[in-house]
C-alpha cells in the first residue's frame, strides 16, 4: 500500500478562496445553505459554489473549523472554501482537512486569521483517489450512523414535547371532555385523570383541581461542588456548554484538565443553563456507572422533588411557553453574558398538576428518553471509534483492506 501514497502540499490537494459577503438584509428566502466559519448560518435563494463542498473558518472563535455541504451553497466571507479538489475525493478531503491543526498556522495578531497562501505549503501524504473513496466510506458510514441516531432522537423528543404541550399547556383532554368528546389517543384510565372543567387562577384558566405555585414547590437545586484538579488522575464525565452544543455528549476528562470547581451531577437531575437563555440548553443527563459526573457552574442542577419526575421537568423546561417566561428573568448586560439567577428561577410561578397525572405522563415518555440515552451512548462509542480510526486511516497505518479482514472493535 505504501506505493499508492504520494507526498504533496495542501495547495496541490485543494484550491481555496475567501468566501463572499452576504449581509442579513441581502438574504432572500430560499433553501440554499449559507456556510460560514461555524457551519451553516442560515439560508439564501442562490448559490455561489457547487456541492459537495468544504469551508474552513478563517477568523474569530470558529477559526480553523472545517464543515461540509453535500449540496450547492453560498460560501460566506467568514470562511475559506474549496474551489477545486484537484481530482481528490471531496469526502476524503473533508476528513483530511479536519485532521489538520490549523491553530499552528494562525497568521493574525489581535484576532486569529487563516490565510490560504500561508497554509498552502503544509505537507500532506495522500493515497490514490480509489483508496480515498474507501477511507471516506468507512468514516462516513460511522458518521451516518451517528446522524441517524440524532434524527431518531429528535423524533422521540418531538413526540414527548408534543404530549407535554397537549396535556399541560393546551389542556386538550380537558377541552375534549368539556365539549363532550373522549380525549384522543389515551385509554379510559388516563382520560379519567383529567377534569371536565376549568377554574380561574393567577395564571389564567387552568384545569379544575390543579394548583399554582413556585417552581421550588417541586424542584430543588443541587449545590454540591467538587474541584476535579484535586483528583488529577481520576476520569470525570464533564457536562459542559461546549459538550452540550456538540451533540449533548459529555466529555471524559481527567481531573487535572478540568481547571475550576464544578457542580456534582446527581442521578435525579436535569441541567438547565443560566447563561444566555435565548440559546436554550436543557440536558437530561445519562450518568456513567463507572465515573463521577460534573457539570459547568453555568448550569443549574435541577432535581425533581416528590410529586414530580426528571422526565416531567425536562419536558417542562424545553417547552416554548416555559422558555418564553424563563427568558424574561435575565439580569446583567445585553450581549453574550446574560444570566438568570437561581433565586429568580425558583420563584417562577407555574401551574401544578396532580401527581397522578405527572406519573401517567412519566410512564409514557420515560421509554422514549431511555431510548434516546441508549442512542447517544451508541453515538459516543461510534464517535470514539471514528476518532481512533481517523489518524490511522489518514496516515496509512491501517488500510481499509485490513479493516475488512479484521475489524477494529
Amino acid at each position: 500500500m505504501a506505493g499508492d501514497w504520494k507526498d504533496i502540499t495542501l495547495g496541490d490537494f485543494v484550491r481555496l478562496q475567501r468566501g463572499h459577503d452576504l449581509t442579513q438584509p441581502e438574504r432572500r428566502a430560499g433553501h440554499v445553505p449559507v456556510m460560514g466559519s461555524a457551519g451553516q448560518n442560515g439560508c439564501h435563494d442562490s448559490a455561489l459554489a457547487k456541492g459537495p463542498g468544504i469551508v474552513i473558518g478563517r477568523s474569530g472563535a470558529s477559526f480553523g473549523q472545517v464543515h461540509f455541504s453535500a449540496v450547492d451553497y453560498w460560501p460566506h466571507n467568514t470562511a475559506l472554501y474549496v474551489t477545486d479538489f484537484n481530482g481528490n475525493d471531496p469526502s476524503f478531503a473533508f476528513y483530511y482537512l479536519k485532521s489538520i491543526d490549523f491553530d499552528r498556522y494562525n497568521s493574525g495578531s489581535a484576532q486569529p486569521s487563516l490565510n490560504r497562501n500561508f497554509i498552502y505549503p503544509i505537507p500532506l501524504r495522500v493515497p490514490s483517489p480509489p483508496e480515498q473513496k474507501s477511507i471516506a466510506h468507512v468514516l462516513g458510514t460511522l458518521d451516518d450512523l451517528i446522524e441517524l441516531n440524532r434524527e431518531t432522537n429528535e423524533i422521540l423528543e418531538t413526540m414527548a414535547r408534543a404530549l407535554f404541550q397537549s396535556w399541560f399547556v393546551d389542556f386538550d383532554p380537558v377541552r375534549a371532555k368539556l365539549e363532550g368528546r373522549a380525549p384522543a389517543g389515551m385509554d379510559t384510565a388516563t382520560a379519567a385523570l383529567f377534569p371536565d372543567h376549568f377554574q380561574d387562577s393567577d395564571l389564567g384558566q387552568i384545569p379544575k383541581g390543579w394548583e399554582t405555585g413556585r417552581i421550588d414547590s417541586f424542584v430543588s437545586l443541587g449545590r454540591v461542588t467538587v474541584n476535579p484538579v484535586k483528583f488529577p488522575s481520576e476520569v470525570f464525565d464533564h457536562f459542559s456548554l461546549p459538550a452540550f452544543d456538540n451533540g449533548q455528549i459529555p466529555k471524559s476528562e481527567i481531573g487535572d484538565s478540568i481547571k475550576s470547581n464544578k457542580f456534582v451531577v446527581e442521578v435525579d437531575a436535569v441541567l438547565l443553563s443560566k447563561l444566555n437563555p435565548h440559546i436554550p440548553r436543557v440536558w437530561l443527563p445519562d450518568l456513567s456507572p463507572t465515573c463521577r459526573s460534573v457539570c459547568s457552574t453555568e448550569f443549574m442542577v435541577a432535581r425533581a422533588m416528590a410529586g414530580s419526575s426528571r422526565e416531567y421537568l425536562y419536558s417542562q423546561f424545553t417547552n416554548p411557553y416555559f422558555a418564553s417566561i424563563y427568558d424574561t428573568l435575565v439580569s446583567g448586560t445585553t450581549g453574550s453574558h446574560q444570566r438568570i439567577s437561581p433565586d429568580s428561577f425558583l420563584a417562577m410561578q407555574v401551574g401544578i398538576p396532580p401527581r397522578t397525572l405527572v406519573d401517567a405522563f412519566t410512564k409514557v415518555v420515560k421509554p422514549m428518553f431511555d431510548s434516546i440515552h441508549e442512542s447517544r451512548n451508541e453515538s459516543r462509542d461510534l464517535a470514539a471509534l471514528r476518532d481512533t480510526l481517523l489518524p490511522k486511516l489518514l496516515s496509512g497505518e491501517v488500510s481499509v483492506g485490513e479493516l475488512q479482514k479484521e475489524p477494529i472493535p
